[in-house]
């Protein structure tokens, strides 16, 4: 089953969850290693090309993502939650998004700043912003602001992640009800 049911989400969801879920985590991991590279590391260019190339193909796949939930059958909420429980999840995957968004477009501008596009594993080259209203910057220090946004957007996701892992992990162990299941695979 590929497409969500109303009673549960399918496999391109199900997919499109793990694989973003397994990104954000690898994209924060080098991120926090990266700020520390020198000028005379060999990974000094070669990391943040990766960085930006596939943080870009993950606002891709959220953008797909959020495509897809609007194209197909709204999962119910779990009976067994209770309320507040269900308002937490929905106002929780709001900030997620939200964080998400925020995080790809101050890494683009960052990554523009200078007027130059971002080049994507070497396939094509997004353009700077700027050049949309014939400036290299959009704003006064647009490299420093964003950069801050991108680092305190990043940590806040990165909490968020873990307190949504440990909430899957308290409705399967504890609460032992089929909250995490349903993201693991399509029901029958």
């Amino acid at each position: 089953m590929f497409k969500n049911t109303n009673q549960g989400y399918g496999w391109v969801a199900i997919g499109l969850h793990w694989m973003s879920a397994i990104t954000v985590i690898g994209l924060f991991a080098v991120g926090f290693w990266m700020v520390e590279l020198t000028y005379y590391s060999k990974w000094y260019q070669v990391a943040p090309h990766w960085h930006k190339s596939i943080g870009l193909m993950l606002l891709l796949a959220t953008v797909i993502r959020i495509a897809w939930k609007q194209l197909n059958p709204k999962v119910s909420k779990a009976a067994e939650h209770k309320a507040w429980e269900q308002k937490a999840a929905s106002i929780a995957h709001g900030l997620i998004y939200m964080l998400l968004f925020t995080i790809m477009v101050s890494g683009i501008l960052i990554s523009t700043a200078d007027g130059r596009g971002i080049l994507v594993f070497d396939w094509f080259e997004l353009p700077s912003p700027g050049l949309l209203f014939g400036k290299e910057q959009l704003f006064e220090n647009q490299a420093d602001i964003a950069g801050l946004i991108h680092q305190y957007a990043a940590y806040s996701l990165i909490a968020l992640v873990v307190v949504h892992g440990a909430g899957a992990i308290k409705h399967h162990f504890v609460d032992k009800d089929n909250t995490l299941k349903r993201m693991l695979r399509p029901e029958k």
